[in-house]
């Protein structure tokens, strides 16, 4: 076999020379709604291949750091495509972090360059002094206004490149990009994606299986492209040709809905809230003079938290196929991913569609004991799920790869759960969510599951409280209408759940705190519960 290196390049030049006519479709920071902006892929590569050049012109060289601070949209496409097809390391960098922990992650990479959305210039230029690695500031905007020394429009940095860069051939275990955890307990972690990881990732999530994309799919990606790479969404599409709709940075229920009607999105992933928000529009506008339009919708994939069974069986109503899966930075998303075969409604099926789904292929995954013993994989013995594979990562960025994340060559991910015979995972919980009451486990992930079927209930958050007598027993804050109190949502989780795991602690809030990466902060929610101990 020809010894060819899997790598970025390989990726770019399918998209030029087989699937230079597809589109990508976006909206951006300064035109939210209206009409999208449409580009070839042939375009979207003719403008990256220029920034690769103007970057170099910069001095950025192969294995150098370059940040982005951007939203979904055609601009930070070309970023992911220039920097990565010249050999540089992109890191996506989270806006959605704590100031400290922002400056943290860009110091920490050592970007030389960071490329950022006009509205979060003001923030940068308020924390480059704590960012000494950081030479070039470059702007994303038509019209950016008067820029200091160190700043560069971004149009005017491309237009200024006298020649395209053709894609650098690199080798595949080189990094080709960097995005950090999230940080919820201590300083967030770098994990860099090699070329090989990339493209093994790519071609093994558009298979029937597990993404199902192929050239003829219409692709909305609502993950943001600073987490865990949009899911691969970036080369997914561009190995298979899928039009690609970039959303901008409104993601607001109405904002969605339009694009899905404007383009006919026919698949389209996101964290279930953002999916909740729309049903919600939906329901409101159904007997209106403008109903909302997903006709086209036929597959939604939902990560990040737990997808409620009422939901999909919502989504389900309305002809549309709602799937989850479950990955981590560290692994990519859709390490699991419930498969075809479960889209039955029978028992069975919907058992399997409410689990995290069945191992993709790349992936191992073993339950194992505290002390690491192996348990057996017959969907009844629970543990701590480990992972290992060609797209997971071996260490972090700077860190000792022997420190207690690894054992044995294989990945804790710190999540509870079972696996049975035929590789299909059911996580109970976090490790670090896990409520033991009276020597038994309760599973938070079920406990909110049942709780947002109820009608009335928006989201539901379960943590442990201290007890005196029985260890730890649940605490449950839910975001609900004003007609549902504590005794409604009892009477509501009798039967659905054992006797003993129906909280007697009901908080109703307004919202529910969420980490960097959108899923519940369940860290806030504990401390609350001590405050008011």
């Amino acid at each position: 076999m020809m010894d060819v290196d899997l790598n970025i390049a390989m990726v770019l030049r399918r998209m030029r020379s087989i699937h230079h006519g597809s589109r990508v479709l976006s909206r951006s920071e300064h035109c939210t709604d209206g009409p999208s902006h449409s580009a070839t892929f042939g375009e979207v590569l003719d403008r990256a291949e220029r920034l690769s050049a103007a970057l170099a012109n910069l001095g950025v060289k192969p294995g150098d750091r370059v940040g982005s601070l951007a939203w979904n949209t055609q601009e930070h496409l070309e970023i992911y495509y220039a920097v990565m097809g010249m050999g540089a390391v992109l890191h996506t960098a989270n806006p959605r972090l704590h100031e400290d922990q922002l400056v943290y992650t860009i110091d920490h990479a050592r970007d030389t360059v960071l490329i950022v959305e006009s509205s979060f210039r003001a923030q940068i230029d308020g924390l480059r002094h704590r960012m000494p690695h950081l030479r070039h500031v470059v702007v994303i905007g038509k019209s950016v206004g008067e820029l200091a020394p160190d700043e560069i429009g971004f149009e005017d940095l491309i237009e200024q490149a006298s020649e395209p860069m053709t894609p650098v051939d690199m080798d595949e275990r080189a990094a080709a990009a960097l995005c950090y955890t999230s940080g919820t307990t201590g300083d967030p972690k770098g994990v860099l994606y090699s070329h090989r990881s990339i493209v093994l990732h790519a071609l093994s999530m558009a298979g029937r299986d597990v993404f199902r994309i192929g050239e003829q799919d219409v692709v909305l990606g609502l993950v943001p492209l600073f987490h865990a790479l949009g899911w691969g969404l970036p080369f997914i599409c561009g190995l298979t040709g899928a039009t690609v709709v970039m959303p901008g940075p409104n993601l607001q229920p109405a904002a969605v809905a339009e694009l899905i009607a404007e383009h006919r999105v026919n698949w389209a992933g996101g964290v279930p809230t953002l999916w909740m928000d729309l049903l919600r529009v939906v329901n409101a506008r159904a007997s209106s003079e403008s109903p909302v339009d997903l006709s086209s919708l036929k597959t939604i994939v939902g990560g990040g938290t737990a997808v409620p069974e009422s939901l999909m069986r919502a989504y389900g109503a309305l002809g549309v196929d709602f799937v989850q899966g479950w990955g981590m930075t560290e692994v990519f998303p859709g390490a699991t991913m419930v498969t075809p075969s479960a889209m039955v409604d029978t028992d069975d099926g919907w058992r399997a569609r409410t689990s995290a789904g069945r191992i993709s292929p790349l992936y191992e995954m073993r339950v194992v004991t505290d002390d690491g013993t192996e348990l057996p994989k017959d969907g009844v013995n629970v543990g701590e799920l480990e992972i290992r594979g060609p797209v997971v990562v071996g260490s972090y960025l700077g860190s000792d790869p022997t420190e207690d994340k690894f054992r044995d060559g294989w990945l804790r991910t710190g999540d509870v759960g079972t696996i049975d015979a035929t590789g299909w995972v059911r996580i109970t919980d976090r490790l670090k969510d896990a409520i033991k009451s009276g020597g038994e486990w309760i599973s938070s992930v079920d406990l909110e599951s049942a709780l947002m079927a109820h009608p009335s209930v928006h989201e539901a958050a379960v943590v442990g409280r201290r007890d005196d007598r029985w260890g730890e027993r649940p605490a449950a804050f839910v975001v609900a209408d004003e007609a549902v109190d504590a005794g409604v949502l009892r009477d509501h989780l009798t039967g659905r759940v054992a006797k003993w795991w129906i909280p007697e602690d009901f908080r109703l809030i307004d919202s529910i705190p969420r980490t960097s990466t959108g899923k519940f902060d369940k860290k806030v929610l504990k401390e609350s519960l001590d405050d008011n101990a």
